[in-house]
């Protein structure tokens, strides 16, 4: 099967060069630089890129694989794990915003986000905050610090994952996330909500004119974060829940009573219902009664219940009616995307998410986090854009598999592209030995 070289600039070569072209724009402000600062970027990026589990074992591959390394990922000289530690660890992560927004615009220039468009020219863009890392010993300048009632203290990073997501993709495009720092706060609530406001500021200005709408979770549906979504040009779709949102819920039953809410019920071709309940022009609490939201009430009735399967309820500033209303509804459940195609996948399917590759005195944990969501940016795009790429994911069947193959037939021959590759995945088989019985 011939595969063309289409899109050669979202392929994995091309994305590998636009990758290492960002690298090399980043000042190195070592006085004395053995290692070129792009050839220790890359290291690390190559580390997440071939899903190496620890930086053991790329240094390993380091050892016996380097003609590979320099010729698919344009390193001259190859830092071991401990120059790349070194190295890396004086990296301001400011700087690794350039290569996500660059991966961005080639997409946009290859028209490939045009399935991505939810509602009106906009897109959908989910927003979480997430560990990485916990420990009791082992910190940084970075960490933030949890004191138990124990007087156990923890160390830990976390960070603000962005990701464009749309109902009808698997495929989810990471946006550049942002590190949640010692200074954002000592509770939950103030962490998120600062580094959310320098995320808003930095989407606005890579993204100057892009249309977006914001979903998040119950945390984020307060009236300072919707003032902020406001200035920044951005729609935002926004759970809430009964215990932190009393007021909206009380409203909502008392406009119920006085026949003031919308209502809708559809059926589909199964038999579920969803049944929909809404109220425009509502405050958002009592303290903030200038700022008005719509808060819909969403249920999912499985064919020949009773009882709801599922029950959400949203705030939004989305102009919608009974023919839209149900666009909304999956906008809102697609939040869930930034959980199971985005962290679970980063955790379980080979990127390491959990696994602490070196945290260093600075910024080593959170330039190996970015480096580590770049590479998955990379293979997202390739899943969206590549077919060739797609085709050796299908054969392998999971992830996981594909990876294990990948890190195989780089060991085994000789190669020119990350394309040669994934053409020998494709069509390469390896042959198990005869099996010899010993038991006579």
């Amino acid at each position: 099967m011939l595969f063309p070289d289409e899109r050669k600039h979202l392929s994995a070569d091309g994305l590998v060069r636009l990758v290492r072209n960002e690298f090399k724009k980043i000042p190195d402000q070592r006085e004395e630089s053995r290692i070129a600062l792009a050839d220790a970027l890359m290291a690390g990026y190559a580390v997440f890129a071939l899903k190496c589990p620890s930086l053991l074992a790329f240094d390993e591959q380091r050892r016996r694989d380097a003609p590979n390394l320099r010729s698919l990922f344009g390193m001259n000289d190859i830092p071991c794990d401990t120059q790349m530690r070194v190295i890396l660890d004086e990296v301001s992560p400011d700087d690794l915003r350039t290569p996500f927004t660059s991966v961005f615009r080639q997409l946009q220039r290859g028209k490939a986000l045009e399935p991505f468009v939810f509602w009106d020219g906009h897109y959908l863009i989910a927003a979480d905050g997430t560990t990485y890392h916990v420990s009791e010993k082992v910190h940084c300048a970075c960490c933030l610090v949890k004191r138990h009632r124990n007087q156990v203290v923890s160390y830990y990073h976390q960070m603000l994952g962005l990701v464009l997501i749309h109902p009808d993709q698997k495929v989810v495009i990471p946006l550049c996330p942002e590190p949640i720092l010692n200074t954002d706060g000592s509770q939950k609530n103030d962490c998120e909500r600062n580094a959310t406001r320098r995320a808003l500021e930095h989407f606005r200005r890579e993204h100057p004119h892009m249309k977006a709408i914001l979903v998040e979770d119950a945390l984020s549906a307060n009236a300072p974060h919707i003032e902020d979504l406001r200035d920044y040009n951005i729609r935002f779709l926004l759970g809430v829940k009964p215990g932190s949102h009393e007021y909206l819920f009380k409203e909502m039953q008392r406009a119920h009573e006085e026949n003031r809410t919308q209502v809708l019920t559809l059926e589909d071709a199964d038999g579920t219902l969803h049944h929909f309940r809404w109220l425009k022009d509502v405050a958002v609490n009592k303290t903030h009664p200038d700022v008005r939201v719509t808060m819909l009430d969403y249920w999912e009735i499985p064919a020949g219940s009773q009882q709801p399967k599922h029950h959400f309820t949203w705030i939004t500033d989305l102009d919608f009616d009974g023919h839209s209303v149900y666009q909304v509804m999956r906008g809102g459940r697609s939040r869930w995307r930034i959980e199971n195609e985005t962290f679970n996948t980063l955790k379980n399917q080979g990127y390491g998410y959990d696994h602490n590759y070196g945290h260093g005195e600075k910024n080593l944990s959170v330039v190996f986090a970015l480096l580590m969501m770049l590479a998955f940016l990379v293979d997202q795009t390739q899943q969206l854009c590549d077919s060739l790429f797609q085709a050796a994911l299908n054969k392998a069947g999971r992830k996981c598999r594909f990876w294990e193959r990948m890190r195989e037939l780089f060991h085994c021959f000789k190669l020119h592209s990350l394309r040669q590759l994934y053409e020998l995945m494709l069509t390469f088989e390896r042959v198990d030995p005869p099996v010899t019985d010993l038991s006579g």
